[in-house]
């Protein structure tokens, strides 16, 4: 069961880690995300923001190889994918790259979900 649980939270630690590429340039967010960066307060933000999922999917990723951690990064990764989920519905009509953020983030709930599941479910630890 830990090793399921491990490959997992890897699966979800990349999706999560992967943005980090926008804090190299605001090309990379612009491509990304498609959209376009029309102020320097914009820019900030979302490299920021792609700072910042490189810290969730690094500590997620870390979390594989400590065990004590994975409870805490299965939450925070919940929260963050679930949270851009009720964001995209609650807002809605968002461009295609959104929408294959979504589906990937739907992707990552699916895996939180399964090594929430074995980890204290069906392990019982």
């Amino acid at each position: 069961m830990a090793k399921a649980v491990a490959i997992c939270l890897a699966i979800v630690g990349l999706i999560n880690f992967f943005p980090v590429i926008g804090v190299l340039s605001a090309t990379k967010v612009e491509q990304a995300y498609l959209i376009a960066l029309e102020s320097n307060d914009i820019t900030i933000l979302m490299r920021h923001r792609a700072l910042l999922f490189g810290v969730l999917g690094g500590f997620i990723l870390y979390a594989v190889f400590d065990s004590s951690y994975q409870g805490a990064a299965i939450i925070m990764g919940g929260i963050s994918m679930v949270g851009y989920a009720v964001l995209t519905y609650l807002v809605g009509e968002y461009n295609e790259a959104l929408y294959k953020v979504l589906i990937v983030d739907i992707v990552g709930i699916v895996f939180l979900l399964i090594a929430a599941s074995l980890k204290y479910v069906f392990n019982g630890s």
